[in-house]
């Protein structure tokens, strides 16, 4: 594609595009409502501000498994064209990132599969996406239950430490990273 096709909206090797940026930013402000509410509900239990935030953490949770799919196939389609991570800091900074990628999309598969076994049903905005029904499948419930809360802490470590270097980046190293993202 020629550079003026792209207008800014598809990534370069100087700066992530307006899309790609949309979607991190986008997603970093729901995992920031998601985990606000899980650390409440861990902190202080069941009150009605866990519920205000918390209420909303599955329907959030569909909906950044959802965005992080779309931002999968967009990540893909751009791949030749990002910025790159040379050398051996670039080898991290891929694996960080590969990290992230896995459990935004393995924690909320879990979440589903746990729901979707528990018979309970699910709508999204008015629209049925899992039936209820009068029975359980407990296979499918067991492995959210093990992991489904201590993989959503990981990947919180793991958003905490994909923070962390881009401040390392920024303050130390003096490079560009963060800004190719703001």
């Amino acid at each position: 594609m020629s550079e003026t096709m792209g207008s800014g909206w598809f990534d370069t090797p100087q700066r992530y595009g307006r899309i790609s940026r949309a979607f991190h930013w986008c997603m970093a402000a729901f995992f920031g409502w998601q985990f606000a509410g899980a650390l409440l509900f861990v902190s202080i239990g069941d009150k009605a501000i866990t519920r205000l935030v918390g209420g909303s953490h599955f329907t959030m949770g569909f909906m950044l498994f959802v965005l992080v799919l779309l931002r999968c196939v967009w990540g893909l389609l751009n791949l030749r064209r990002r910025p790159a991570h040379p050398g051996r800091l670039g080898r991290a900074a891929v694996a960080g990132h590969v990290l992230l990628y896995a459990l935004m999309v393995v924690v909320p598969s879990l979440a589903m599969l746990r729901q979707y076994g528990s018979g309970k049903g699910f709508s999204l905005f008015g629209v049925e996406l899992m039936a209820a029904r009068d029975y359980k499948i407990e296979w499918m419930m067991v492995p959210g239950d093990l992991l489904h809360y201590w993989l959503g802490f990981l990947l919180l470590a793991s958003i905490l430490g994909h923070v962390t270097m881009s401040v390392v980046h920024r303050r130390s190293r003096h490079d560009d990273v963060f800004e190719r993202m703001i």
